[in-house]
């Protein structure tokens, strides 16, 4: 069978983001993608309307049910959505040390919306990062995660909390002609790309780069690779995204 990645992720009835949109790029990297519900949300492609999270019991028994049955080779999260959640995933990673772990540190939808308590949250990660393979945070969830404006300080004090690599998105950033990604390991910039900005906004980009990433990662890949994998993966899909409503926000078409 397909090396298999879990994904720790909500539910996203629009099928942009969250679950979905993992199931479709790990599918896509050539993986199997497995599931572990965090939370069931109200949202469209456009909007977040609320959230119910699932309960750590839940959350730690879905995993559990599938750890013996599928080949994983790396863990996946988004949105966690509790405090408590974390700590369930926290535990579950230190169950399973052997696994990779890409930590996509979901705080906002890319519409606005909260997905969970954005101050209680940011505490709690502090929890999960020493733990994971890479990060993936936007210049937005960077800043949040450290308090720090600046990106190079504040990509350097999440290797101070641990980190062993971080990929910086910087699709937030007022560059208008361009998006920079930064990939770190151990703290040093080993990479940097620069790709063409689309036009418009985007449902489920940062979801679906953090999946093909993993199940690169469950391949084989290395770091690098996969992230060069992912990167150029998802430009392709962005260019074909589909918009639902005129002047709204677009849904990557993955296949």
């Amino acid at each position: 069978m397909r090396t298999t990645v879990l994904c720790f992720s909500g539910l996203d009835p629009s099928g942009g983001a969250g679950l979905q949109a993992d199931i479709e790029a790990i599918g896509q990297s050539g993986a199997h993608a497995a599931i572990a519900c965090t939370a069931l949300t109200i949202q469209n492609s456009q909007q977040v309307f609320g959230f119910q999270a699932t309960s750590k019991e839940l959350l730690l028994a879905q995993a559990h049910a599938v750890v013996d049955d599928l080949p994983i080779k790396c863990i996946k999260s988004g949105m966690l959505g509790t405090t408590e959640n974390i700590a369930a995933l926290a535990e579950f990673l230190r169950e399973h040390p052997d696994y990779l772990y890409v930590l996509d540190p979901v705080l906002v939808a890319n519409s606005g919306g909260l997905l969970g308590n954005q101050a209680t949250l940011v505490k709690a990660f502090a929890e999960l990062i020493p733990l994971a393979t890479v990060l993936t945070p936007n210049t937005v969830e960077l800043r949040a995660l450290t308090g720090i404006d600046d990106l190079e300080q504040a990509t350097q004090q999440l290797f101070a909390m641990g980190a062993q690599a971080v990929l910086v998105k910087g699709g937030h950033e007022d560059t208008p002609a361009y998006i920079r990604n930064a990939l770190y390991i151990n703290g040093e910039l080993v990479s940097e790309t620069r790709c063409p900005r689309l036009e418009g906004e985007y449902h489920g980009s940062g979801c679906s780069l953090a999946s093909f990433m993993a199940g690169r990662l469950a391949q084989g890949d290395n770091l690098k690779q996969a992230v060069h994998h992912a990167e150029t993966w998802l430009f392709g899909v962005l260019k074909q995204a589909e918009i639902p409503v005129p002047n709204g926000q677009r849904i990557p078409k993955r296949f």
